[in-house]
Order: C-alpha cells, then sequence, then structure tokens
C-alpha cells in the first residue's frame, strides 16, 4: 500500500538544483518514507480516534525538516477496554531502496496514561528492547530511537490541542513479523532483542543503488565545480551536513551527499579536484574510513573494535581501557569512554580517515579536513585541514 501524495511530496523534497537537494533529484529514484515515519502517522491516527472515536484517512504529518506527507492507514481498531484504547496501522513504503523492512505493517496502539506523565513509549511486538550500553537509548528502553520519539511526541501535542486531550498517553509500536525481519539486520548484535528499531532522523527513506547514487554525487560535484566553489563537504547523512554547515558555512551546491560512498567522492574528485574537501560523518562510520574502507555500508564493512583499540593505545590509554574498547558495544560505546578517560579517540579516528582520504586523492590538489559526530551532532574528533 503506497502512502497518499507521495508522488508530490518526494517531488517537493528532492527541488533544487545543486547540493544534496539536487542530488536527491538527479539520482531518478523513488523515495520512501522510514519506520519512524510511519510510526508517528499510525500513533497520530490512533489517538486522533480515542478523542474522537474517528481515524483520519489519509493521516498527516510533519517531518523534521516540514515536508507533510500524508498516509493511507492499512489497519484500524477501537477496543473498549480499561483503559480504551485505539491502534492505527501503516504499511511501510522504502521506496526504490532494498530495505528490509519495506512493505512491514507498522502498527501503534495509543491508551491513556498517568497524568502528567506525556508520552510513554512501550514496544509491541515485533519492535526491540536494548539490552546493551552504547546505542542511544538506555538500557532496558524500547528500540524507537530519538528523533521517531520526538516525532511522535510532537503527533501527539498536536492531536492533544486540537482535540481536547491531555497528551498524556502510553504508545505501543509493534511491527507486523519484526522479529523475523531483524534477524536480517545487525539488531542482535547489537543487543536489540525482540524485533527491529523504529528508525529515522528525517523520516525519509533515501534509496541506495549504487550506480544511480556515485553518478547523483559525480553531478553534485560537477554542480558545485560549475559554481566555482572551491570548498564542498562530503557528509554520511542529514545530520553531519548540518555540523558541515555549521562549521564552515557552506552554501547547498557545495554539499555532497556521500552517503556511504566515500570512495565514489574521492576518486571523482581526484580527477576533478576542488581545493577544499570536508568529510563529516558519524564517528562509527568514519572508522571505517579510518581503517582504510571506501564504501562505508554495514553490508559490505564493518567497525573493527582492534583498530580502535589500537588507535586508543597510541592515544595514550592503558590496557584496561584498550580491553573495554575492543570490546565495545558500538563505536560510540567505544569514543564514550575514550573521552571519559581523556583519550582523543574520536580525533584520532579523524586524523586516519584524513589519511586515508588523502592517500585516494595523492597527486590531486585537494586539502582534506574530516568532522566525527556523534548520533546527536556533537562533535566528537577533528582533523585540521592537510594537503597541498
Amino acid at each position: 500500500m503506497r502512502d497518499v501524495g507521495s508522488e508530490a511530496q518526494v517531488a517537493a523534497a528532492g527541488a533544487g538544483t545543486g547540493g544534496r537537494a539536487g542530488q536527491l533529484k538527479s539520482s531518478g529514484l523513488r523515495h520512501g518514507w522510514t519506520t519512524g515515519a510511519c510510526a508517528t502517522a499510525a500513533t497520530k491516527a490512533a489517538y486522533t480516534a480515542l478523542l474522537t472515536g474517528e481515524f483520519p484517512d489519509p493521516v498527516a504529518i510533519t517531518l523534521p525538516k516540514g515536508q507533510q506527507p500524508a498516509f493511507a492507514l492499512a489497519a484500524e481498531e477501537l477496543r473498549t477496554g480499561s483503559p480504551p484504547s485505539a491502534m492505527a496501522g501503516v504499511v511501510k513504503d522504502a521506496g526504490d531502496d532494498p530495505d528490509v523492512t519495506h512493505g512491514a505493517l507498522v502498527r501503534a496502539t495509543v491508551r491513556a496514561g498517568a497524568p502528567g506523565a506525556g508520552v510513554v513509549f512501550r514496544a509491541g511486538p515485533g519492535v526491540g528492547t536494548v539490552t546493551k550500553a552504547g546505542l542511544p537509548l538506555p538500557v532496558g528502553e524500547p528500540a524507537i530511537n530519538p528523533v521517531p520519539r520526538q516525532m511522535i511526541r510532537d503527533a501527539v501535542a498536536e492531536v492533544a490541542a486540537a482535540c481536547g486531550g491531555s497528551g498524556d498517553v502510553v504508545v505501543e509500536v509493534s511491527v507486523d513479523h519484526g522479529e523475523e525481519i531483524a534477524r536480517s539486520t545487525w539488531n542482535p548484535r547489537l543487543g536489540i532483542l525482540g524485533g527491529l528499531s523504529i528508525l529515522g532522523t528525517t523520516g525519509i527513506v533515501v534509496p541506495y543503488s549504487c550506480s544511480a547514487w556515485i553518478d547523483s554525487i559525480r553531478r553534485g560535484v560537477d554542480v558545485a565545480r560549475a559554481a566555482g566553489r572551491t570548498h564542498v563537504a562530503g557528509c554520511t547523512g542529514s545530520t553531519s551536513e548540518k555540523v558541515a554547515v555549521a562549521v564552515h558555512g557552506l552554501p547547498e551546491d557545495a554539499l555532497l551527499d556521500m552517503g556511504d560512498f566515500a570512495g565514489a567522492v574521492l576518486k571523482y574528485l581526484k580527477r576533478h579536484p576542488v581545493p577544499r574537501l570536508t568529510i563529516a560523518g558519524g564517528f562509527a562510520k568514519l572508522s571505517k574510513l579510518a581503517a582504510g574502507h571506501l564504501d562505508l555500508h554495514s553490508a559490505r564493512s564493518q567497525v573493527d573494535k582492534g583498530y580502535l583499540a589500537e588507535l586508543a593505545r597510541r592515544g595514550g590509554a592503558d590496557e584496561p581501557l584498550a580491553e573495554a574498547v575492543a570490546a565495545a558495544n558500538t563505536g560510540l560505546e567505544a569514543v564514550q569512554r575514550c573521552r571519559a578517560a581523556g583519550v582523543p579517540l574520536g580525533d584520532l579516528v579523524a586524523e586516519a580517515a584524513r589519511a586515508t582520504a588523502l592517500g585516494v586523492l595523492l597527486g590531486s590538489p585537494v586539502a582534506v579536513d574530516v568532522i566525527c559526530i556523534d548520533r546527536a551532532g556533537a562533535i566528537v574528533g577533528r582533523a585540521e585541514p592537510l594537503g597541498p
């Protein structure tokens, strides 16, 4: 089942002539929606029905960047009981992205919560629970990531204001067959047990066909050069893009949505140089670049905790800390442990990532700096510009 009005909304999301927006448009691929967007739409429909007795269908939500897609409901049910509840479901459309959750039915069940409690999240069937440290959620919490949680809170507040509700609700998110689907993801290894994570930072799934996306990266470089830009930024996602803009004040047509394809950016800039390149991305992804990987996708390269432990030793970590880094659940946990001990693991990873990039660019007049961030967008490592 497709969401209502998606083609026009996707076209609006991809409007523009350069930078990230131009890349999205030129890729020729159809966008989709994240599980977080689907859960938000289902929650808004369910809470509206709980207060009014009627399910809005389609149901429109506002994404973090202001887009307002509308979703058709695939399931709905008002349930009597103590307390009464309402359930709505949305089928995830991942567009042209080869996402394992494409076609999954994401449900939200909403019931009244304790006065003053706000929105309380619960993991229903098919949604995982965090069992290990190092993730952006505490152990024991439902695997509903921070941005989807905020989207859901905003939707609940909107409905409460419009329909006279308190906004104090329990939201249980579930995914049909989610536990089975999760076996095809990294969730079990990360300690997210029982199902999938509810994800997304923009609400939009950007399709990553290798050939189409690499071509769009090349077109982004071409546009930047034609505009006379002397500084571009290759970013792994929307959060790192915001950081690159905040740090360097770059215009839209200087932004390259690198995604996982660091090698594509570097190899094209080697042949078509721009004087300055900033590489900005999450610590875990850039630790892969630091270790020499040019494809940062989780299916084709992994965070090497042993390598991070060796970097930590070079930065002054004692053996117990190095062993803790090697045993860390995630790259984020590793960098947090080192920061607490005063070991600059983030800077060391940024410097090693810069060295990998300069090795690919060898002979080309491009200076490189690197910014590593955490999931919230905080800078955890920097490497200053180096090159010709």
